[in-house]
């Protein structure tokens, strides 16, 4: 169950969500109940507007590998960076957002990860999903999961914005085989290459805090190299896995992504 209460004036979003995990009754489910404020939609159409001169290059030999853009800035949320990645994906916008995070394909071609399911629906438009990353930088970052609440949106012009940010979920609790992390408000912003409406411009922000006793050192030199392997992995994992003509969701949710294994 979900209701969306809108704040007058401020753009803003507060999602009610009654949680019922199998097992539990809809009397009981009522005690478990999530207010969130979901400004993410918002936070990310803001993020794209602002200039590419306030990010700097998060790596001088990665910031333009490939013609994939990454720079960074220091984020507001935790002593970390805010990460913009952006890169030219060889399929057309709607098709992109719904490959972007279909569980069913999704650690066929991301190479980063372990694990991805959709683990609670909410509504057609919003989820919740477990993340299981590999481990990296050769072994000094061991895996971390992840919870993360999920809205899709679609706006005029072709534009899809997938917007996330970690939540604490009951069903899921920590667990003594992985450090949780935490992904403040990020997203993905999917729209159409102007010179070639047939190619996408992914735009990508990214602040995630992994937790655990890392140096930031590890993080900042390791983060970027790990940014730009995503991209190439979409690049090649959308020309591999076959993608249905015409949209997979309507303009009121993406219905096909939240079908669960």
């Amino acid at each position: 169950m979900c209701e969306p209460v809108y704040k007058a004036g401020t753009g803003y979003e507060v999602r009610r969500i009654q949680i019922q995990p199998s097992g539990v009754s809809e009397k009981d489910a009522v005690s478990i109940l999530v207010c969130v404020y979901f400004p993410l939609t918002l936070w990310v159409k803001i993020s794209l507007t602002i200039t590419p001169s306030e990010y700097v290059p998060a790596h001088p030999v990665l910031h333009h590998q490939k013609k994939i853009t990454v720079s960074s800035k220091a984020s507001k949320k935790f002593h970390g960076n805010l990460y913009r990645v952006e890169g030219i994906i060889p399929e057309s916008t709607s098709k992109l957002s719904d490959f972007l995070y279909k569980p069913e394909n999704r650690v066929t071609w991301d190479k980063s990860l372990k694990v991805y399911n959709m683990v609670q629906k909410i509504d057609s438009d919003t989820c919740i999903c477990h993340t299981i990353t590999q481990s990296f930088a050769m072994g000094s970052i061991s895996p971390r999961d992840f919870i993360d609440l999920v809205y899709l949106k679609h706006y005029e012009g072709n534009m899809d914005i997938i917007s996330s940010t970690s939540v604490d979920f009951p069903a899921y609790p920590q667990s003594s085989n992985y450090i949780r992390g935490y992904n403040h408000a990020c997203g993905y912003i999917c729209s159409p290459l102007q010179e070639n409406p047939a190619y996408s411009k992914l735009v990508m922000f990214v602040q995630t805090e992994m937790r655990g006793k890392l140096a930031p050192s590890i993080i900042e030199a390791t983060m970027p190299s790990n940014l730009v392997s995503f991209i190439l992995n979409v690049q090649d994992g959308i020309k591999t896995h076959k993608i249905p003509s015409g949209r997979g969701y309507h303009h009121n949710g993406h219905s096909s992504l939240l079908k669960k294994k």
